[in-house]
């Protein structure tokens, strides 16, 4: 955070973030261009030092401190996310809470997750040995957070990281960047040493050049396919941490709580304006309650408000920016030529884009294989199970799916055969708690997140062995 400032006041190169309803500037951050990173490892490395040194209960109590702060100013933190990344009050108020749940759940993982002992006198010729291993840090970690929540995903990478006693590099979205800095100070209040996390606020370029730096021990990051194969070819020799997008599919059974599910589905396709990596994109919809599924979805669509994320009555924010509004209207639009069916929606004013519906999508289509990460939904009836299944697992990632169904089989089922990191049982795709391991299927991800599972990536066990010669 400070070489932010200081790249700031000596270059003058700076961003402006812009609130993506009405395009006011929020706050201004430095520009931190890729020649500034050998001042960034240097401080990354003390702070690999300083973390590594300090005992794990201080390490927690560090992180249940920034949690407790965080929860007493939650509806700051909660108005910086609506006013630099669009999304309604209700919905930021919600990523606050988690973010708290993340770092108490971080907190608990210092503690917890040391390390165990190995039982040698289990292995024939080992009977003289005991011992055990610890888990230890890795040392220096570049963190690559996406726009879409700019609080709870930093929380995410640089929780787990802390617990573990690792030092962070942490570059946001140069979207939304205020939110982590306001974490990251939180941190700091709290007693976590300055040089322990370090923000780097800038664009690809100062991406690229963190990623290749050689004493840097991992990348975690957040973001789209192409970047993460990006990062992939340039990394080198460390260890990657990737969650790259989904398409994700839900199935609705014709056993199912109808209105239960379209509630749900509802949720899980417009959070967030569609701008979630696990929201609700292909619902695939069995033949005979088709036309009451869609008849009822489409009139709560059509119902939803959007516009200005401040208002109480306001469902669907703006997307992050006009740019991804206009790329959202236009992969519908070109599936449109392709001969889809407009059910509702596809209206844009600015970067807001209204919840759109849409039937008879061809599936060699972009909006039926690839993420489109805004307010857009397909309905896509089917026939059998089988059928349903193998039009879950058509593309070539997924992080969640969903089925809707009251029969155990038919949902045990389809939790072994759909290719995803996450199966969520009469839930829309969308559900995620904290403390669960998050990551994606085929291409979907590399690894896992999740407090746990992240601190687990983010350590590496070091083993002690005594011989005894007894």
């Amino acid at each position: 955070m400070n070489v932010s400032r200081l790249a700031l006041a000596v270059t003058q190169a700076h961003i402006d973030v812009l609130n993506p309803f009405d395009g006011s500037v929020v706050g201004t951050v430095a520009d931190v261009c890729a020649s500034q990173v050998p001042q960034l490892l240097a401080t990354g490395r003390s702070g690999a030092r300083t973390c590594a040194a300090l005992p794990r209960h201080r390490r927690a109590s560090i992180l249940e401190q920034a949690a407790s702060n965080i929860q007493r100013d939650a509806q700051a933190f909660a108005r910086l996310i609506v006013d630099e990344a669009g999304k309604t009050l209700k919905q930021a108020e919600k990523e606050v809470k988690r973010c708290v749940n993340t770092l108490k759940l971080s907190a608990e993982e210092a503690r917890r997750n040391a390390g165990e002992v190995v039982p040698f006198d289990a292995y024939d010729g080992a009977e003289s040995r005991q011992g055990w291993f610890s888990r230890e840090p890795l040392g220096l970690i570049v963190a690559i957070t996406p726009y879409n929540d700019p609080l709870n995903l930093v929380a995410h990478k640089l929780g787990p990281a802390i617990a573990g006693g690792n030092a962070v590099i942490l570059k946001p979205s140069e979207l939304t960047p205020l939110s982590a800095l306001k974490l990251v100070s939180y941190l700091v209040s709290a007693g976590l040493p300055e040089s322990v996390v370090t923000v780097a606020t800038g664009r690809a370029e100062l991406g690229k050049a963190l990623v290749a730096a050689r004493e840097v021990r991992m990348i975690s990051f957040t973001g789209g396919f192409v970047t993460g194969e990006q990062i992939a070819r340039t990394a080198g020799l460390k260890k990657l941490a990737m969650d790259l997008g989904g398409n994700a599919p839900v199935i609705v059974m014709g056993d199912c709580d109808l209105d239960a599910a379209v509630e749900s589905c509802l949720s899980g396709a417009f959070w967030a304006a569609g701008q979630n990596c696990i929201g609700t994109q292909r619902l695939l919809i069995q033949a005979p309650i088709y036309a009451a599924f869609r008849e009822c979805f489409v009139s709560q669509a059509q119902a939803l408000v959007v516009g200005n994320p401040l208002l109480a009555d306001t469902d669907i924010g703006p997307m992050i920016t006009p740019q991804a509004a206009q790329n959202a209207e236009h992969v519908v639009n070109e599936a449109l030529q392709e001969g889809a069916t407009l059910l509702c929606g596809h209206r844009r004013q600015g970067a807001c884009y209204a919840a759109t519906v849409l039937e008879n999508v061809d599936h060699a289509s972009r909006l039926w294989r690839n993420e489109v990460f805004a307010p857009v939904v397909v309905l896509q009836p089917f026939d059998t199970f089988d059928e349903a299944i193998a039009l879950a697992n058509e593309p070539d990632y997924s992080l969640h799916a969903g089925i809707f169904t009251n029969d155990l089989a038919t949902a045990m089922s389809a939790a072994r055969r759909i290719e995803a990191g996450g199966v969520m049982i009469n839930d829309s795709s969308d559900f995620r708690f904290d403390a669960m391991p998050f990551g994606g299927s085929k291409y979907g991800s590399l690894g896992r997140e999740g407090v746990r599972f992240a601190y687990e990536e983010m350590t590496q066990p070091k083993v002690v062995c005594l011989n005894t010669l007894g």
